[in-house]
């Protein structure tokens, strides 16, 4: 039975218009998706509302210790004041330049350590155990060592937020590379190719989804790095004012400081996360 077509703006519709070759349950569907979607996002803006007039009633009520606790009001003050003297750009575009820069030597090295352990079955069984116990060291513990070795500067920092992605992502790109179909790289071989061809036309293409999801928990593992190398031998960053304001008791720094790393991480994750839906688009 063929289908009467919907009008352009039609009840169901919710006043959005589709395309006249959708059914009227479709229709139906997709204003539930949108309607559903709306509500997530209301109650999301709802709810940290909520958080930050609770919180900053319970500053000014003194049900908490505003001078532990802070506040949002002291929060956006502090960073007006840091914004009028220029200083709170220094340090978000340090741990911003060192976050962008561990990320993308993760990447390129990350690469390169898989490739040459899928073209080596034995280098692979040698290194696959270091690998994971350096893998499972908890990296904080390496940033003194790192300091002693390299010196407080911005390389010790860079190389910190490096360690704590770069060893997961050689692993899980390495298993990447070892789940691309044997039947693909078969024909390539019956066709004539050699093991160039196989990673070329099939290994790297074949896990680029994957390399890219890699790549979304990498940037945030970078960012915790960075901090933590910051924590240590910087002068200025995020993580440096987060450590020094806990020090000389200024815990709206602290508190502000945590914010725009939120803000930052959050930033950067929906960045790759739109490169990630602009690929699938394409494929």
């Amino acid at each position: 039975m063929k289908q009467k077509p919907c009008s352009d703006r039609c009840q169901v519709c919710q006043h959005r218009e589709y395309p006249r070759n959708i059914s009227v349950h479709q229709q139906e569907y997709l204003a539930k998706r949108s309607r559903h979607r709306l509500f997530v996002k209301v109650m999301r803006f709802v709810l940290l509302a909520a958080f930050l007039v609770l919180w900053e009633a319970a500053a000014d009520q003194g049900w908490i210790d505003s001078f532990i606790f802070s506040s949002p009001g002291r929060i956006v003050h502090t960073f007006i004041g840091m914004v009028r003297d220029g200083s709170i750009f220094e340090h978000v575009g340090a741990t911003l330049i060192e976050t962008i820069a561990s990320f993308i030597l993760v990447v390129i090295a990350g690469l390169l350590c898989a490739i040459l352990l899928w073209c080596s079955d034995k280098l692979s069984e040698i290194l696959e155990p270091y690998l994971v116990v350096l893998n499972s060291l908890p990296k904080s513990a390496l940033a003194p060592l790192l300091i002693v070795w390299l010196g407080a500067n911005r390389t010790t920092i860079i190389v910190a937020g490096m360690s704590v992605a770069i060893f997961g992502t050689i692993l899980n790109l390495y298993t990447g590379f070892r789940e691309v179909s044997q039947d693909k790289m078969k024909l390539i071989y019956t066709l004539g190719g050699k093991r160039r061809h196989v990673l070329t036309k099939v290994v790297l293409p074949s896990t680029v989804p994957a390399t890219i999801s890699i790549m979304k928990v990498n940037i945030g593992l970078c960012l915790v790095g960075v901090v933590i190398g910051e924590f240590i031998g910087a002068r200025c960053g995020l993580g440096y004012l987060i450590i020094y304001g806990s020090q000389v008791f200024k815990l709206d720094w602290v508190l502000m400081s945590i914010v725009i790393l939120c803000i930052i991480a959050m930033t950067l994750y929906a960045l790759i996360n739109a490169i990630e839906k602009w690929y699938l688009k394409r494929i």
